[in-house]
Protein backbone atom coordinates (compact mmCIF):
# COMPACT_ATOMS: atom_id res chain seq x y z
CA UNK A 1 0.00 0.00 0.00
CA UNK A 2 1.36 3.45 -0.92
CA UNK A 3 2.02 5.82 1.92
CA UNK A 4 0.19 9.14 1.84
CA UNK A 5 2.24 12.28 2.27
CA UNK A 6 1.03 15.26 4.23
CA UNK A 7 1.75 18.72 2.88
CA UNK A 8 5.05 20.05 4.15
CA UNK A 9 6.28 16.65 5.35
CA UNK A 10 9.42 15.15 3.82
CA UNK A 11 8.81 12.15 1.65
CA UNK A 12 9.45 8.82 3.36
CA UNK A 13 12.13 6.78 1.64
CA UNK A 14 12.99 3.13 1.58
CA UNK A 15 16.08 2.10 3.46
CA UNK A 16 18.80 1.95 0.81
CA UNK A 17 22.13 3.03 2.32
CA UNK A 18 24.21 2.33 -0.80
CA UNK A 19 21.71 4.03 -3.07
CA UNK A 20 21.54 7.06 -0.82
CA UNK A 21 25.33 7.24 -0.58
CA UNK A 22 25.69 7.10 -4.37
CA UNK A 23 23.04 9.80 -4.82
CA UNK A 24 24.75 12.03 -2.25
CA UNK A 25 28.16 11.64 -3.90
CA UNK A 26 26.74 12.36 -7.35
CA UNK A 27 24.92 15.46 -6.12
CA UNK A 28 28.00 16.60 -4.22
CA UNK A 29 30.23 16.27 -7.30
CA UNK A 30 27.89 18.42 -9.38
CA UNK A 31 27.38 20.99 -6.64
CA UNK A 32 31.05 21.37 -5.72
CA UNK A 33 31.93 21.66 -9.42
CA UNK A 34 29.26 24.29 -10.11
CA UNK A 35 29.50 26.37 -6.94
CA UNK A 36 32.97 25.68 -5.57
CA UNK A 37 33.80 24.41 -2.12
CA UNK A 38 33.12 27.57 -0.13
CA UNK A 39 29.66 28.24 -1.63
CA UNK A 40 28.42 24.66 -1.43
CA UNK A 41 26.18 23.77 1.51
CA UNK A 42 25.12 20.37 2.77
CA UNK A 43 21.50 21.45 2.52
CA UNK A 44 21.91 22.14 -1.19
CA UNK A 45 23.54 18.74 -1.70
CA UNK A 46 20.72 17.12 0.26
CA UNK A 47 18.11 18.86 -1.89
CA UNK A 48 19.75 17.68 -5.10
CA UNK A 49 20.18 14.14 -3.81
CA UNK A 50 16.62 14.08 -2.47
CA UNK A 51 17.78 13.06 1.01
CA UNK A 52 17.77 14.73 4.40
CA UNK A 53 20.59 16.89 5.72
CA UNK A 54 20.92 14.48 8.64
CA UNK A 55 21.45 11.52 6.33
CA UNK A 56 24.46 13.26 4.77
CA UNK A 57 25.89 13.88 8.22
CA UNK A 58 25.43 10.21 9.16
CA UNK A 59 27.23 9.02 6.03
CA UNK A 60 30.04 11.60 5.83
CA UNK A 61 30.13 13.47 9.19
CA UNK A 62 31.20 16.82 7.72
CA UNK A 63 31.35 18.91 4.57
CA UNK A 64 35.12 18.40 4.41
CA UNK A 65 34.81 14.62 4.42
CA UNK A 66 31.99 14.70 1.88
CA UNK A 67 34.17 16.78 -0.42
CA UNK A 68 37.11 14.40 -0.10
CA UNK A 69 34.87 11.40 -0.81
CA UNK A 70 33.21 13.02 -3.81
CA UNK A 71 35.98 14.84 -5.66
CA UNK A 72 39.08 13.58 -7.49
CA UNK A 73 42.30 13.41 -5.54
CA UNK A 74 41.77 12.17 -2.01
CA UNK A 75 38.83 10.11 -3.26
CA UNK A 76 41.21 7.90 -5.27
CA UNK A 77 43.92 7.66 -2.64
CA UNK A 78 43.36 4.01 -1.71
CA UNK A 79 43.61 2.84 -5.32
CA UNK A 80 46.80 4.84 -5.91
CA UNK A 81 48.47 3.72 -2.68
CA UNK A 82 47.62 0.01 -2.92
CA UNK A 83 50.55 -2.14 -4.02
CA UNK A 84 54.23 -2.67 -3.40
CA UNK A 85 55.58 -0.10 -0.88
CA UNK A 86 58.82 0.03 -2.88
CA UNK A 87 57.07 1.75 -5.78
CA UNK A 88 54.71 3.94 -3.74
CA UNK A 89 56.48 7.22 -4.69
CA UNK A 90 56.11 6.43 -8.39
CA UNK A 91 52.43 5.59 -7.98
CA UNK A 92 51.75 8.79 -6.06
CA UNK A 93 53.57 10.91 -8.65
CA UNK A 94 51.91 9.22 -11.62
CA UNK A 95 48.43 9.36 -10.09
CA UNK A 96 48.82 13.01 -9.13
CA UNK A 97 50.08 14.21 -12.51
CA UNK A 98 47.55 12.13 -14.43
CA UNK A 99 44.53 13.45 -12.55
CA UNK A 100 45.76 17.05 -12.57
CA UNK A 101 46.42 16.97 -16.30
CA UNK A 102 42.91 15.60 -16.78
CA UNK A 103 40.85 17.87 -14.52
CA UNK A 104 42.88 20.19 -12.31
CA UNK A 105 40.04 22.69 -11.94
CA UNK A 106 37.97 20.26 -9.87
CA UNK A 107 40.79 18.74 -7.83
CA UNK A 108 40.71 18.83 -4.05
CA UNK A 109 44.13 20.52 -3.83
CA UNK A 110 43.00 23.37 -6.07
CA UNK A 111 39.87 23.76 -3.94
CA UNK A 112 42.06 23.86 -0.84
CA UNK A 113 44.15 26.73 -2.19
CA UNK A 114 41.15 28.66 -3.42
CA UNK A 115 39.57 28.32 0.02
CA UNK A 116 42.77 29.55 1.68
CA UNK A 117 42.54 32.80 -0.27
CA UNK A 118 39.07 33.62 1.06
CA UNK A 119 38.47 31.60 4.22
CA UNK A 120 41.43 30.52 6.31
CA UNK A 121 39.38 28.48 8.77
CA UNK A 122 37.71 26.50 5.98
CA UNK A 123 41.07 25.80 4.36
CA UNK A 124 42.50 24.67 7.70
CA UNK A 125 39.66 22.20 8.26
CA UNK A 126 39.92 20.87 4.72
CA UNK A 127 43.69 20.43 4.98
CA UNK A 128 43.34 18.64 8.32
CA UNK A 129 40.80 16.21 6.83
CA UNK A 130 43.06 15.56 3.83
CA UNK A 131 46.10 14.93 6.02
CA UNK A 132 44.17 12.64 8.37
CA UNK A 133 43.04 10.47 5.47
CA UNK A 134 46.45 10.49 3.77
CA UNK A 135 48.22 9.38 6.94
CA UNK A 136 45.75 6.54 7.45
CA UNK A 137 46.09 5.28 3.87
CA UNK A 138 49.86 5.60 3.59
CA UNK A 139 50.39 4.05 7.02
CA UNK A 140 48.41 0.99 5.90
CA UNK A 141 50.84 0.56 3.01
CA UNK A 142 54.11 1.46 4.72
CA UNK A 143 53.77 0.11 8.26
CA UNK A 144 53.49 -3.61 7.51
CA UNK A 145 56.42 -3.63 5.10
CA UNK A 146 58.94 -1.15 6.45
CA UNK A 147 61.63 -2.94 8.47
CA UNK A 148 61.11 -2.15 12.13
CA UNK A 149 58.92 0.64 13.42
CA UNK A 150 57.84 3.01 10.63
CA UNK A 151 58.77 5.75 13.04
CA UNK A 152 57.01 8.55 14.83
CA UNK A 153 57.95 10.79 11.92
CA UNK A 154 55.67 8.98 9.47
CA UNK A 155 53.01 11.64 9.99
CA UNK A 156 55.60 14.32 9.24
CA UNK A 157 56.74 12.53 6.08
CA UNK A 158 53.17 12.22 4.85
CA UNK A 159 52.62 15.92 5.58
CA UNK A 160 55.73 16.73 3.55
CA UNK A 161 54.42 14.66 0.65
CA UNK A 162 51.21 16.71 0.77
CA UNK A 163 53.19 19.95 0.92
CA UNK A 164 55.17 18.93 -2.15
CA UNK A 165 52.00 18.18 -4.11
CA UNK A 166 50.43 21.47 -3.00
CA UNK A 167 53.52 23.35 -4.19
CA UNK A 168 53.44 21.71 -7.62
CA UNK A 169 49.69 22.31 -7.84
CA UNK A 170 50.11 26.02 -7.23
CA UNK A 171 53.15 26.50 -9.48
CA UNK A 172 51.97 24.48 -12.48
CA UNK A 173 48.18 24.51 -12.39
CA UNK A 174 47.27 27.83 -10.73
CA UNK A 175 50.12 30.33 -11.14
CA UNK A 176 51.41 28.53 -14.26
CA UNK A 177 54.96 29.50 -13.39
CA UNK A 178 57.90 28.33 -15.47
CA UNK A 179 59.65 25.98 -15.80
CA UNK A 180 56.95 23.73 -14.31
CA UNK A 181 54.10 25.18 -16.40
CA UNK A 182 55.48 23.91 -19.72
CA UNK A 183 57.36 20.85 -18.48
CA UNK A 184 56.21 17.64 -20.21
CA UNK A 185 54.03 15.60 -17.90
CA UNK A 186 56.34 12.57 -18.15
CA UNK A 187 59.30 14.65 -17.01
CA UNK A 188 57.30 16.19 -14.19
CA UNK A 189 56.28 12.72 -13.02
CA UNK A 190 59.92 11.56 -12.96
CA UNK A 191 61.13 14.59 -11.00
CA UNK A 192 58.24 14.35 -8.56
CA UNK A 193 58.72 10.63 -7.98
CA UNK A 194 62.39 11.16 -7.07
CA UNK A 195 61.47 13.92 -4.62
CA UNK A 196 58.71 11.84 -2.99
CA UNK A 197 61.03 8.84 -2.70
CA UNK A 198 63.53 10.98 -0.79
CA UNK A 199 60.77 12.25 1.53
CA UNK A 200 59.29 8.83 2.26
CA UNK A 201 62.45 6.71 2.38
CA UNK A 202 65.34 9.12 2.87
Amino acid sequence: MNEQESPGEPRRRRRDPEGHRAAILEAARHTFTERGYARTTLREVARRADVTHGLISRHFVSKERLFLAAMPGNRDLEQVAAGDPATLPERIAHGFVQRMETDAANDSLVALMRSAATDEQTATRLLAAMQERSVRVYRSVLSPDVSGDPGADLDARVALVGSQLIGVTFSRYIARAEPLASMPSEQLTEHLARTLRHILYG
